[in-house]
């Protein structure tokens, strides 16, 4: 992935296309370095409670492939729990935030840095479960590497597998009809974040800290019936959505959208 300049508030029009291989750019240092006070790892364990660590059970998961690792946090909880892990992220920034967090929690477990688009290059095997957490997967810009992701992910899971991939809810964006409440995932207090911009191919969030500083980043607004149509067509034969955490949800009301996929 190529690296572009930071992007700082006030730096990027808002006519500007995204570029899809600009994601490791985004996370610059100064945005990895404050993304565990945006988390608020306490916080945020309190708002998921076992939801994860449930899902996983009920699938009889054991081994878990966390594709977007970031800092480290579901990667980390997930090893707490006896899972075994192997955390990935396509950002060098983040993944190495992954293992200084592991370290302090006394965890072990593999760590690399991996491009989606050709992860069974980097990997050991194929897993019972893979995660990708965080409103990760909209960094993907482009619909054919949405579909070869999608592929990939499929490929390094073993028959009976699951696949949990969320993102925000880009359906209420898109409507003007979306406010994080910041009880789930980025529970911290010391930060705001906004859409500073959101058409039908770019969503631009923007991250306020109290000192003054401004990160922006770029994704792209994936819907939710798109994603679960893009699940099918990979092959997965069951798809569960969750909002919130919450199996009955409605659509304009949840910050985040979750899809469980079953490979057969």
């Amino acid at each position: 992935m190529t690296t572009p300049a930071t992007r700082v508030a006030g730096t990027v029009p808002v006519a500007e296309a995204a570029v899809p291989d600009d994601f490791e750019g985004q996370y610059v240092r100064t945005l990895v370095d404050r993304w565990d006070e945006l988390i608020d790892w306490d916080r945020r364990k309190a708002s998921e409670q076992n939801f994860f660590v449930e899902l996983l059970n009920g699938a009889e998961a054991r081994r878990v492939l966390d594709v977007a690792a970031g800092t480290g946090y579901h990667s980390v909880a997930l090893a707490q729990q006896g899972f075994e892990v192997t955390a990935t992220d396509g950002s060098a920034e983040m993944i190495e935030q992954t293992r200084r967090n592991a370290e302090r929690r006394g965890q072990s477990f593999r760590v690399l840095q991996a491009d989606w688009r050709s992860l069974r290059e980097h990997i050991d095997g194929r897993y019972d479960a893979i995660v990708c957490l965080g409103s990760s997967f909209p960094h993907l810009f482009q619909e054919a590497d949405r579909r070869a992701v999608l592929s990939e992910f499929y490929e390094a899971l073993n028959p009976g597998g699951i696949l949990i991939v969320d993102h925000r809810n880009f359906d209420a964006i898109r409507r003007h009809r979306y406010q994080s409440t910041g009880n789930y995932y980025y529970c911290g207090t010391g930060a705001t974040v906004t859409v500073a911009h959101v058409a039908e191919q770019l969503c631009r969030f923007q991250y306020d800290f109290p000192d003054g500083s401004t990160h922006h980043l770029e994704v792209y607004p994936i819907l939710s019936d798109e994603l679960s149509s893009l699940l099918i067509d990979a092959g997965f034969d069951t798809i569960q959505n969750f909002g919130d955490f919450q199996e009955s949800f409605d659509i304009d009301e949840v910050d985040f959208v979750i899809h469980v996929a079953r490979k057969p």
